[in-house]
């Protein structure tokens, strides 16, 4: 959405004056123009001074979730108003709460799958797969290859944010004396299960969120494999020549990591709930989510058989700490209430989950619905899709769309319900599946590997790289023209 109001803003710079007043007549319905109005200019206002803040995250040293938390709040609170002084009481209202009932969806689904991810994690599985990987004695570019073709081949099965912390954390284990490795194998991964999402139902948000909407059928998000395919190998390709062709340190291939016990019926379990998400909306038309947070309460409840039957462990706190050697000297652990032995507990693992992340999906998601209560995805309907044409208008929507979360913009035009064919909602998930990947901040993904890798996989790390990744996004966009139509 806010890439739209980028594009909006554009539009609106270049186009006369007369001509957006028309514009807006036409594209707002009677009692909704609020796009030309004092409070319509204000919410805009302050949702690009937000994002401004989630943009200068690094400078400013601010939480994403936190200005875009209060701009959620502060524009619809003038949508209540603009709605009040019309004397409608009650339009802003139902607005709020479908835009509430969108994100609770959402939230519940992703709070499901990080769970999961982060249970695993201190289970060691992805410390076993880390130790795995050394012991194969594969060179920093053969790691390189596996991380990237194992993201995109995971993504459509346990969606693209859990793939990329999963094998996020492996490149990161295993280069860690390589920070130029680590920062070309987080955009590889990023890509990648950017990629691997937009071909399955289940793969992303955005995927889903059209699947859920009835408009594609689950077998034909299929189509778009081999487009996907070409918009990870394209980077991938010329970003494999930054790679020292180099083997990770001696030191590391010593490294044993023993899988803790449950971590084997725990991933045959995330494998279950996916499949009672896929098949509950498939067969009973239940939102996703039921199935996710079902197989959450199951998972729950094993925990609560670890706890009973598990050894005490040592936990300092953080689920990465779960990877450092064991300390020898117990005397450590006194004096600080963060190192304590402790059995297996779920709900310290629900409490890793990136709730930053969350919290920002929040303000982004209630942002936007604000935006559009206000009438501006009507307008700018009218603007991109009737006089862009849907090809071009598809295409340019997955470039706005990183510059901001995928999510919102699949929202956006999901919201706008544009007159297209199948081949062009194909390409609309495409272009916002794998256009995220052209920055950092353009997907989940990628937002979530900034906040895992601080530091070393930043906005502008991934910048020198969106050259290539726009190539191979262009050469998608062309394969999938060519194999399913216009």
């Amino acid at each position: 959405m806010y890439r739209l109001l980028i594009l909006l803003g554009t539009v609106l710079a270049l186009a006369p004056a007369p001509l957006i007043a028309a514009e807006i007549s036409a594209a707002i319905p009677s009692g909704t123009q609020h796009t030309d109005s004092f409070i319509g200019i204000t919410c805009v206002a302050i949702f690009l001074i937000s994002y401004l803040f989630v943009l200068g995250e690094e400078f400013f040293h601010l939480r994403k979730s936190k200005p875009v938390i209060v701009a959620a709040g502060l524009i619809w609170l003038l949508v209540g108003l603009a709605y009040t002084l019309e004397g409608d009481n009650e339009t802003a209202a139902i607005a709020f709460r479908h835009n509430l009932l969108e994100y609770a969806e959402l939230f519940f689904f992703l709070l499901a799958a990080m769970s999961f991810i982060t249970t695993l994690e201190e289970r060691q599985v992805f410390a076993a797969l880390r130790a795995w990987l050394i012991a194969c004695e594969l060179s920093l570019l053969q790691i390189y290859w596996v991380t990237g073709a194992l993201a995109f081949f995971l993504s459509p099965i346990a969606d693209n944010l859990s793939t990329a912390l999963l094998m996020g954390a492996v490149v990161m284990a295993i280069g860690q004396q390589s920070v130029k490795f680590v920062a070309v194998g987080c955009i590889n991964v990023v890509v990648a299960a950017n990629a691997g999402g937009a071909f399955s139902p289940f793969g992303d948000i955005t995927t889903l969120m059209v699947w859920q909407k009835g408009i594609i059928p689950f077998a034909d998000f299929f189509h778009l494999f081999i487009p996907a395919l070409v918009s990870w190998l394209t980077p991938a390709i010329i970003m494999m020549f930054a790679i020292e062709k180099a083997h990770p340190t001696p030191e590391k291939r010593q490294q044993k990591r023993q899988i803790k016990a449950g971590a084997w019926p725990i991933l045959v379990l995330f494998l279950l709930t996916i499949l009672l998400a896929v098949t509950s909306n498939s067969l009973l038309n239940l939102p996703s989510v039921l199935g996710m947070m079902t197989g959450l309460g199951i998972l729950k409840l094993y925990g609560y058989y670890l706890s009973r039957h598990e050894t005490n462990i040592r936990d300092t706190g953080h689920i990465h700490n779960h990877h450092i050697d064991n300390l020898s000297d117990i005397s450590q652990m006194k004096g600080d209430h963060t190192d304590v032995i402790r059995r297996f507990d779920i709900f310290q693992v629900v409490e890793r989950s990136s709730w930053d992340t969350l919290m920002f999906f929040y303000g982004v998601v209630l942002s936007v619905g604000g935006l559009a209560a206000l009438g501006y995805l009507g307008l700018l309907s009218d603007l991109v899709y009737d006089h862009l044409g849907p090809t071009l208008a598809n295409s340019l929507i997955g470039v706005v769309s990183s510059l901001i979360d995928n999510i919102p913009v699949m929202f956006a035009v999901l919201t706008m319900q544009p007159d297209m064919s199948i081949n062009q909602w194909l390409l609309i998930t495409l272009t916002t599946g794998i256009g995220g990947s052209l920055l950092s901040i353009g997907s989940a993904a990628g937002i979530a590997l900034m906040g895992q890798a601080q530091g070393v996989y930043t906005f502008y790390s991934h910048l020198k790289w969106s050259w290539a990744i726009a190539l191979g996004y262009l050469l998608s966009i062309a394969a999938h023209l060519w194999i399913n139509g216009y």
